[in-house]
């Protein structure tokens, strides 16, 4: 039952019954109004609209408190006021001593938000001791109830115990702290349920699949399997694709094709470094481990295809054909007609890209299309470095298709992109003629397809025809001018032909021509 009035024995022996009930009344209200004017203040800007349940607490029971001294003389109505008043403003009191408590001086000491599995807990655990402390003000015994009605406890125990699982696996979790927001977990075998953690609460946690798709998982669920946390204790991952080598190809030579392939590729961490491992022998042929880090587990599915993507162009440029397993035979005769029929066509593709070279017109068509058939096709994936300033090399490259940037490194540091050369262009020929470092490096800005001319095979050419030494060396030193006044920003100097004198006899001694 509810009594007729507050019991105040505290105050009553100082005050008297009338006034301790007073003084009561207005000590609540004083101090919920202090502690939610702390909070006001004390709580960050961006945190402040907490506040406001507090605040409409706080309104609440003084509108009730006003209304007491309405009622008159009904002793019942009188007491069911105060007990609405006394809760809510000690709902306010203790909301504000919450946020002051949680919000203010926890965040201040971890420098971070606390859980808010906490959070609730707290406050649920403020606010079941705001309802005892007003039941017991209004006369009536908690522990009373909670004797009388064993039953009703057992039902709602029942009731709660996977609600009353989830909190306690909540409380587990929030304790050992293997994720927090933002953090990309696994919590099943199966890929699809991998994603990044969006929120945890007291009954569950939120997961934002790379599908996105929003999956709830309980606690309780979370406390019995194997979390898999893909951000700590760093967000270095280390991931692997495999590939397939012939079993006629030895695994050095796949080896240094697969490594050469995975620099510069845009997402694949340079420390630590990427390896290649042989891993097995399998039906079909050596399957070989490629491994490589990342630290952006989110992009992880671009970086793989990408990592396949630049493998494949690296084994085909290596001639090394990547086995796969046959199910279906197709029965049919080549002829050595067909057969030589499809060379000289291919021959005759590659002799026509040839006579883009214009230095090559004063070849006979018998030497300009033995040239053709020594040169070697080569594929390069989109970003790939074709040739790089510095290095030396005495190849000739004539793009077939694609186009390719030419960048410079400048005094100062740093890549200028000063030249783009598409099918029909080509470029290499000072160090096919005479041996130096590349003056330029030269990236793939689409796939392309390369014809390649080697030494060996043009120092034939320039033994067996007069003048190509000299109508190339005059190419050359232009080509070199023209170079050179990108990279110091001068005009060109108009030492062409000094400078196409010196290449004649560079060119010669290079090619160890009389």
């Amino acid at each position: 039952m509810i009594s007729s009035r507050f019991r105040v024995s505290l105050l009553e022996p100082l005050l008297g019954p009338g006034r301790a009930d007073r003084s009561l009344e207005l000590s609540a209200v004083v101090v919920a109004g202090v502690l939610l004017f702390a909070a006001r203040l004390l709580l960050p800007a961006s945190e402040r609209g907490r506040v406001r349940e507090p605040a409409v607490f706080l309104g609440g029971g003084l509108f009730f408190g006003v209304l007491t001294y309405a009622v008159g003389d009904r002793a019942t109505l009188r007491s069911v006021l105060l007990f609405l008043y006394l809760l809510l403003v000690l709902a306010s009191a203790g909301r504000s001593l919450v946020l002051l408590a949680i919000d203010v001086a926890v965040s201040r000491r971890t420098h971070r938000p606390p859980p808010r599995i906490f959070r609730d807990l707290t406050q649920a655990i403020v606010y079941v001791v705001v309802l005892l402390m007003t039941l017991r003000g209004v006369g009536v015994e908690p522990s009373s109830l909670l004797t009388t009605s064993a039953l009703l406890t057992a039902v709602v125990g029942l009731a709660l115990q996977d609600t009353l699982g989830n909190l306690v696996s909540g409380l587990a979790l929030q304790m050992q702290r293997p994720f927090e927001v933002g953090d990309w977990i696994q919590f099943d075998p199966d890929a699809r349920q991998i994603g990044e953690v969006t929120e945890v609460n007291w009954r569950a946690i939120t997961v934002l699949t790379s599908d996105m798709v929003e999956v709830i998982v309980p606690n309780a669920l979370l406390a019995k399997t194997a979390i898999r946390n893909y951000s700590k204790p760093t967000r270095i991952q280390r991931r692997q694709v495999t590939v397939q080598g012939p079993y006629e190809a030895p695994p050095a030579r796949v080896h240094a094709a697969i490594q050469a392939a995975l620099g510069g590729i845009p997402g694949v961490a340079t420390e630590p470094a990427p390896w290649v491992q042989t891993k097995s022998f399998a039906d079909s042929g050596v399957e070989y481990g490629v491994f490589y880090f990342i630290d952006d587990f989110p992009a992880r599915e671009r970086i793989d295809g990408d990592v396949r993507d630049r493998v494949w162009y690296a084994l085909q440029r290596a001639s090394i054909v990547v086995p796969f397993p046959v199910r279906t035979v197709h029965v049919h005769s080549v002829s050595d007609e067909s057969q030589q029929r499809a060379r000289d066509r291919e021959l005759e593709r590659r002799d026509g890209v040839l006579r883009c070279v214009d230095f090559l017109d004063v070849l006979s068509p018998e030497m300009h299309r033995a040239l053709a058939a020594a040169a070697e096709v080569r594929l390069y994936a989109r970003g790939e470095v074709v040739v790089r300033q510095g290095d030396r090399s005495s190849e000739l490259f004539i793009i077939d298709r694609g186009e390719v940037a030419i960048l410079l490194t400048r005094p100062e540091g740093g890549l200028v992109d000063v030249a783009r050369l598409r099918a029909g262009k080509f470029f290499g020929e000072m160090g096919l003629m005479t041996g130096e470092e590349r003056k330029a490096t030269v990236r793939a800005a689409t796939e392309c397809e390369l014809l390649v001319i080697g030494h060996d095979a043009f120092q034939k050419t320039l033994a067996a025809v007069p003048g190509v030494v000299e109508k190339m060396s005059e190419l050359l030193a232009t080509r070199a001018a023209e170079l050179d006044a990108v990279a110091s920003q001068r005009p060109r100097s108009g030492e062409v032909q000094d400078r196409s004198k010196r290449l004649i006899s560079q060119i010669k001694d290079f090619f160890k021509l009389v």
